[in-house]
């Protein structure tokens, strides 16, 4: 299993990862509704959905590896007064006990690992998650160009990233296929595979909501 790599924040110029998703407007309003209190933010970097849930009145944890991005959170939170509990550590081994949030999000995060590190972070993600507690998360599409960079690939599924700001930070790719497997423990709701198309690039991955499946017994 590849060490994990946080992002150096202070490379990043790009301001949409700063700015909350627009995903995350639709998610806040579904789980208010559904009377969700307990939100992790997994993968928080400098916390731009970690402040849109808090403002919703969600008790928020937020979990990074990134130290200078949680600084930048934690000092975000201090001056709007909320109250979001930050943890650094890797998303790999989560120190929360089982079955605690009602919902989690993890948004261009978790494919920061290769292909035995993925596994492992969706059973922390079904460890963490109450039965019935949703999910939304992220995976980098194999339709995307530098998928095929074989160069600094490390297994089928993984390549090692040679651009800021994500110099030595593996990325797992997959496909539909790969995606139904790894969550067969969950209900999905629903899957979009996307193209983001902006003026310098074009990127595909999957989005995907979905549920813990409650057992009957």
């Amino acid at each position: 299993m590849v060490a994990s790599k946080a992002w150096e924040w202070s490379n990043v110029s790009d301001e949409r990862w700063r700015i909350p998703s627009e995903e995350s407007y639709y998610l806040r309003e579904r789980w208010k509704k559904q009377g969700y209190k307990n939100f992790l933010d997994l993968g928080c970097g400098v916390g731009r959905h970690s402040i849109l849930f808090a403002e919703a009145g969600f008790q928020v944890d937020a979990f990074d590896l990134s130290e200078d991005g949680i600084e930048l959170l934690r000092e975000k939170a201090h001056n709007l007064n909320l109250p979001v509990k930050i943890i650094k550590g890797d998303i790999k081994e989560l120190p929360y006990e089982d079955g605690i949030f009602d919902c989690l999000l993890a948004y261009h995060v978790i494919y920061h690992t290769d292909t035995d590190g993925i596994k492992k972070v969706i059973e922390e993600i079904e460890r963490v998650l109450k039965p019935g507690g949703e999910f939304f998360i992220t995976f980098l599409s194999k339709n995307n160009n530098s998928y095929n960079d074989i160069a600094y690939r490390i297994d089928h599924n993984t390549v090692i990233k040679m651009e800021e700001p994500e110099i030595g930070i593996p990325h797992f790719y997959t496909d539909l296929g790969g995606i139904k497997k790894l969550l067969r423990n969950f209900t999905i709701i629903k899957i979009n595979h996307i193209n983001e198309i902006t003026l310098n690039s074009s990127k595909w991955h999957f989005n995907v909501h979905g549920l813990k499946t409650v057992q009957i017994t």
